[in-house]
């Protein structure tokens, strides 16, 4: 209960220093407009709701976001100072006061759904939120709650859908918009829309165009949502061709090089941002022949054949035009184009290599 008060000080504290700018759905409260809640936290999600705020101005708009629910503010930097989340943080310079934006910790408080009742909201629209949303939620909005995922689903159900496609090493991809059950990523297919997905896109680059292209998506298709034609048309998923996506974790970010270089690629893509691919090499001083280990984070790969790895052993490390090249299974080769080491900031491999001066590396 406290900590619900603290998030409350917080918000009408930074409220009466923040814009003063609004959206006209909170100009205007009194409107035969369908209200609408957006459901969202990290920055991709922030996209989203500028394209709802935008579209809910038009004249011929049929609906108005009338509160945001997003993740409580949390202690960042150096002095902890309380932030909002992305999505938190734009709905206070667009004029939202602290009553109408929810910060549960989870989506199932009896308070919060009782507040969010209170509101009488014809339809919610999620973008990762980050809450699992109970069949008590799924109940208030009549019109349904909609989901932006970023998978051609029933593909890649789950927490991290864009990761696990680059990590498959997926040459397509997309955004499905769904209707929200309470088994996860199974609920009936409003629209979606294919992706061509490049070899070198990381997951960041790939979630921003798949979450902007899904905003565009729900623009379009929020009049049958409204009217409720698209109910009607929505498709039930195929549960036999459904893949899960589960949740990335630190303990999968070890690269291994008796793997192929293109798995290794795929997932430096894949775990680029949160929570990153790591490396272990054996440094070996060239003249009193000393070793030792360094670890650091891989920032930027791509394939090469291996012909271009010209080490003495089959485990030297070598540099070839700009790359650090790293020998791996299949006789194939991973070029290093960028690397992080612990309390640096992101160095070219030509950087590191002319900071090694007589020492050579060995992959581990």
């Amino acid at each position: 209960m406290q900590s619900g008060v603290m998030i409350r000080r917080f918000y009408s504290h930074i409220t009466a220093i923040s814009s003063s700018s609004s959206s006209s759905s909170l100009k205007n409260p009194i409107s035969n407009k369908k209200k609408l809640v957006f459901l969202g936290s990290p920055q991709v999600s922030v996209s989203v709701l500028d394209k709802l705020l935008n579209a809910s101005t038009a004249p011929d708009s049929l609906f108005e976001v009338t509160a945001i629910v997003t993740q409580p503010p949390s202690r960042k930097g150096r002095g902890r100072k309380l932030t909002p989340s992305p999505v938190g943080q734009v709905a206070l310079e667009r004029g939202f006061t602290p009553d109408l934006i929810f910060t549960p910790e989870k989506a199932g408080e009896e308070i919060f759904l009782s507040n969010l009742s209170a509101l009488q909201p014809e339809v919610c629209v999620t973008s990762a939120y980050g809450n699992i949303l109970p069949s008590k939620f799924l109940k208030i909005p009549p019109l349904g709650t909609i989901n932006i995922h970023p998978s051609m689903l029933p593909l890649y159900r789950g927490a991290a859908p864009i990761q696990r496609a680059l990590q498959d090493g997926v040459k397509e991809t997309g955004v499905s918009l769904v209707y929200t059950v309470r088994a996860m990523d199974a609920g009936p297919i409003i629209a979606c829309e294919r992706v061509k997905v490049d070899d070198h896109v990381k997951a960041p680059e790939l979630m921003a165009l798949l979450f902007d292209q899904g905003s565009e998506l729900l623009i379009r298709e929020l009049p049958s949502i409204i009217d409720g034609s698209a109910r009607l048309k929505a498709h039930p998923q195929d549960d036999s061709k459904a893949t899960l996506a589960p949740k990335l974790s630190p303990e999968e970010s070890w690269l291994s090089f008796d793997q192929e270089a293109i798995v290794l690629h795929n997932k430096v893509r894949a775990f680029a941002g949160w929570p990153g691919t790591r490396a272990r090499v054996r440094v070996v001083n060239l003249s009193t022949g000393h070793e030792s280990n360094l670890e650091f984070k891989v920032i930027t790969t791509r394939v090469c054949d291996h012909s271009n790895s010209q080490g003495d052993e089959k485990d030297d490390v070598t540099f070839v035009k700009g790359a650090l090249v790293f020998p791996c299974g299949g006789h194939s080769a991973l070029e290093v184009l960028e690397i992080l080491l612990p309390g640096k900031k992101i160095m070219t491999a030509t950087a590191f290599w002319n900071g090694l001066r007589g020492r050579k590396l060995k992959k581990l």
